[in-house]
């Protein structure tokens, strides 16, 4: 009862016509920490007063009480974007696999910006029961929810396979290509390899090439060393890094010179790659080129080539099995 009483005035004021008293009672509320003011606080998130609203949800994020995830999902379609903002960061913490269904029902009503909430919030539960909720988005007129679609698709448990991704490689909008080349990182399609190679090379968006190298790397497929290697002499230099990365997977004598050339490039990033690369290979012929390498200006690089030194150096002790 002793709570009860020391609630109530506040409980009153929550009701005041004065949006001040009113942001006073939900902040009042927040610091007293009762639950019994989950019910007005919930109630409060229909508060005609935005900043009440605001409030109320970051209030309701601190009583931390699943309780509040119905309420909290509706405040996803507001039109203030710091509402939606601040709804989606307290669902992110709040949500549990328990809530699926409340958040599929969500993402079939025609509101993007629910919408894209959603889907966001999708990537939090990881279910493959979302695929067939997700899959029509890919068709979506509006790039920001096929780009967030094919993303979420990346997060959902057991999923290996899903053909209509692999067309939105050609999408119009840089973005959906960007989240697409990621993406297909995570599946196993038999076109996926091409289709990430055909990107490697040919996509006009450098962080789409960038994004295919850093999957193919995932991939480890020795059908895209000819398409990696073509990358490693991009114009930008993440592409040229990331392709080191991925050929470091699958390690090729043809790439020795490639490696041995990239030892030499303007960025100390794809230099450090580069003999990293070459202590993979373990090839004697890359012993004078590293030897140079330990005079570089970047202190990593020089780390790198003398790990690899030392790497070709013991490979050339080891007995032969002949």
């Amino acid at each position: 009862m002793e709570t009860n009483s020391e609630l109530a005035p506040w409980l009153e004021m929550l009701r005041s016509p004065n949006s001040e008293d009113r942001l006073v009672a939900v902040k009042t509320l927040q610091h007293l920490g009762d639950e019994e003011a989950l019910a007005p606080l919930i109630e409060a998130l229909k508060d005609e007063d935005l900043l009440v609203q605001k409030l109320v949800v970051t209030v309701l994020w601190e009583f931390a009480n699943p309780v509040a995830v119905p309420a909290l999902i509706e405040c996803l379609a507001s039109p203030d974007e710091e509402i939606r903002d601040e709804a989606r960061s307290a669902l992110g913490e709040l949500i549990a696999p328990d809530h699926l269904l409340l958040l599929l029902d969500a993402v079939l009503r025609d509101d993007p910006n629910l919408q894209l909430n959603i889907l966001f919030l999708l990537r939090k539960i990881h279910d493959a029961q979302s695929l067939p909720y997700v899959l029509p988005f890919f068709d979506s007129p509006n790039p920001a929810l096929r780009e967030s679609a094919v993303t979420t698709l990346r997060y959902l448990n057991q999923v290996e396979r899903c053909q209509p991704a692999l067309a939105l490689m050609a999408d119009s909008e840089e973005s959906v290509r960007r989240a697409t080349a990621l993406t297909l990182g995570h599946l196993n399609d038999a076109e996926v390899i091409s289709c990430l190679c055909e990107a490697l090379t040919h996509d006009l968006d450098w962080q789409v090439r960038r994004n295919a190298a850093k999957s193919l790397a995932i991939h480890a497929d020795r059908r895209a060393i000819a398409s990696l290697e073509t990358a490693v002499k991009d114009e930008h230099w993440q592409v040229r890094k990331f392709s080191l990365q991925a050929l470091q997977k699958t390690p090729d004598e043809h790439s020795l010179p490639l490696f041995i050339q990239a030892l030499t490039d303007e960025y100390s990033d794809v230099r450090r790659d580069a003999a990293i690369a070459l202590g993979l290979l373990k090839n004697k012929a890359a012993l004078n080129p590293l030897q140079q390498a330990l005079d570089d200006p970047d202190r990593d690089v020089c780390i790198f080539a003398q790990r690899a030194i030392q790497s070709i150096q013991e490979a050339l002790q080891e007995p032969s099995n002949a």
